[in-house]
């Protein structure tokens, strides 16, 4: 079992803390069919995407990528903590056959950003660690110069997160895996998205100029909002996923491929037919299957991760 990263750092009253949801994602990505599904289609030795008949099944060639063998760009939406994506940085390794891996965050909520880059560079570090540690127990046949040689980090390399609505700060056709925890909850009216809710605008007291400062700190209903942000779905719980839904054609790579989270109300059945009714492009076809689920009520919610990628005819 890879480790969980550490989040004690995140301010959870305007982060959204680490749930079953994160750990649903975490469990799938790394779970054996979709770590093969994700080397076939972005280790160095795969000269083309991968497509898939179903969520268990091997995966084989598909039509040719733009941009085939090349360094596969992840992108988590909505980071919150950063759990996820610093997982999925700290073991790119494993999840995708090489840490030749470019990973970045989008969320809404600076606190988020803030968190998710201490995150990640956390799990980088405590990756590292572990792999020095592997190293210097292994058989020592091999010579000093060979170990030199094979030597590389195992992480991958995070390029950073930046504050946007959902794709927004992304360019077309650029993602190869995407990652989205969407806000889920069905709630009766969604919170406005920020035009701009700067953390700078804010100080902490563990700054060293916050004695001085004549910024204020969030308020109870600040925090309540960057929350709502993070759990309110609207209708159905959708309204904020189906505008990512809406787009992924535009945002995926020709490779690409999304994982997104889905809770029973959002009535998944019904959003995986209306994925594969998508127009592909191409002689080709959408696919969406559920590659992990919570087998289990957590309260309402019961979860599942669908992945979405385009197939082959």
């Amino acid at each position: 079992m890879l480790p969980t990263p550490d989040t004690s750092h995140v301010p959870y009253e305007r982060v959204y803390e680490p749930a079953e949801d994160s750990f649903l994602l975490l469990d799938t990505l790394s779970s054996p069919s979709e770590t093969q599904f994700l080397h076939e289609t972005f280790s160095p030795s795969s000269s083309s995407p991968a497509s898939s008949s179903s969520s268990s099944s091997s995966s084989s060639s598909s039509s040719s990528s733009s941009n085939p063998g090349g360094i596969p760009f992840v992108v988590e939406i909505g980071t919150g903590s950063g759990v996820v994506l610093a997982f999925i940085t700290a073991h790119a390794k494993t999840i995708f056959g090489t840490n030749q891996v470019l990973t970045a965050g989008v969320d809404m909520n600076a606190f988020a950003c803030r968190a998710t880059i201490t995150t990640v560079a956390k799990a980088q570090a405590d990756s590292l660690l572990a792999d020095n540690n592997t190293a210097n127990s292994s058989s020592s046949s091999s010579s000093s110069s060979e170990r030199r040689r094979e030597k590389q980090v195992p992480y991958g390399m995070y390029l950073g997160s930046v504050m946007g609505d959902l794709a927004s700060p992304l360019r077309n056709h650029s993602v190869d895996v995407l990652v989205f925890n969407p806000p889920y909850v069905p709630t009766s009216e969604m919170p406005s998205r920020p035009e701009t809710f700067r953390e700078e605008d804010f100080h902490h007291s563990s700054s060293p100029s916050s004695a001085s400062s004549n910024k204020k700190q969030p308020s109870f209903d600040d925090d309540s909002y960057l929350l709502a942000l993070s759990y309110a779905g609207g209708a159905d719980g959708m309204e904020t996923t189906d505008r990512l839904l809406a787009g992924l054609p535009e945002l995926l790579s020709p490779r690409g491929c999304a994982y997104v989270l889905l809770c029973a109300q959002n009535k998944p059945e019904a959003v995986k037919e209306r994925i594969r009714g998508m127009e592909a492009g191409g002689g080709g076809r959408w696919r969406a299957e559920t590659v992990g689920s919570s087998g289990k009520t957590a309260g309402w919610e019961k979860l599942q991760i669908v992945r979405i990628w385009r197939a082959s005819a």
